[in-house]
């Protein structure tokens, strides 16, 4: 009995020493989980108490190093992008280069290839600002270069023309001057530029038409009919003429339109007549066997 006693206090105090190294081992014992000790009984008799044991650190994974490639990829990215301020570079290099051909090959008149804007003109926006104007014939006269606190205006078919760029020219003592002032349409015409100071075409037609030949041999039925078909012919050139020179102010690059005539009077009576320079320039027929109608080459003399 003693021997089994002492058997057994060594046993206990084994089993007691055991548990205690575990806990000096492992940590602190935790009696509310039992599930986590297992007891056994070795064959020597002693007691092996095995805990199972939670890992406190996240597991720790391994992976190969990589490379920041962010800066390189941002660097590579922004090198092949076209910013706006090197479209802008191009196009200020594009139009300075375009100037400077145009300054050259047109000596010196134009940087824009002979372009002219409206724009440009500081009288024209002037004048568009304040908007178009409306003047009678004895209105337009005031304006024919003699007051220099004026500008020169001058008509054709009722349209007022601003002239005051060329001063030189429609400006007292100019080669234009006649016209500075007035609505000289029919001058545009005949080229009678001091007695056809008038905005009156009735007539005018004539310069374009052919001086009958007293010798032709055509009855006074054909005659009448070539007359008439000639006289179409001469008014349609007519118009063309005066369009022709309503354009040529209308897009020139210092003359602009600034309004219209009004109050125009009616023109009465019989036409005016040709001017003997008028008279010179008209073409003569040609005594011919067949009765065709040549095309009448009459031009206006300027």
């Amino acid at each position: 009995m003693g021997k089994s006693d002492n058997s057994s206090r060594h046993v206990s105090a084994g089993s007691k020493a055991n548990v205690d190294s575990h806990q000096d081992v492992s940590g602190p014992f935790l009696p509310h989980a039992p599930s986590s000790l297992n007891t056994t009984t070795s064959i020597d008799g002693s007691a092996d108490i095995r805990r199972r044991q939670y890992s406190t650190k996240p597991p720790q994974h391994t992976s190969s190093p990589t490379i920041d490639t962010t800066s390189d990829g941002l660097e590579d990215q922004t090198s092949r992008v076209i910013s706006l301020l090197d479209v802008l570079r191009v196009l200020i290099t594009l139009i300075g280069v375009s100037c400077a051909l145009s300054y050259y090959l047109t000596s010196g008149s134009s940087l824009l290839w002979g372009y002219h804007p409206w724009f440009a003109n500081t009288a024209q926006v002037t004048q568009w600002w304040k908007g178009p104007i409306t003047l009678t014939p004895e209105e337009l006269l005031a304006f024919d270069g003699s007051d220099p606190t004026k500008p020169i205006y001058l008509a054709i078919n009722g349209r007022i023309f601003d002239v005051s760029a060329g001063g030189h020219t429609y400006g007292p003592g100019g080669s234009y001057s006649v016209f500075a002032g007035r609505d000289a349409t029919r001058a545009f015409v005949t080229g009678c530029f001091l007695e056809d100071r008038t905005g009156d075409l009735r007539g005018a037609e004539a310069i374009y038409i052919p001086i009958d030949d007293p010798d032709e041999i055509i009855t006074s039925g054909e005659r009448k009919i070539r007359a008439e078909q000639e006289a179409r012919k001469a008014r349609t050139k007519v118009q063309q003429e005066v369009e022709k020179w309503e354009k040529f102010y209308q897009n020139h690059k210092k003359y602009f339109e600034v309004g219209k005539l009004e109050a125009v009077p009616r023109y009465d009576g019989p036409p005016p007549e040709l001017c003997k320079q008028a008279m010179k320039g008209r073409p003569k027929r040609k005594n011919q066997k067949t009765h065709q109608q040549p095309e009448a080459s009459g031009k206006p003399v300027h």
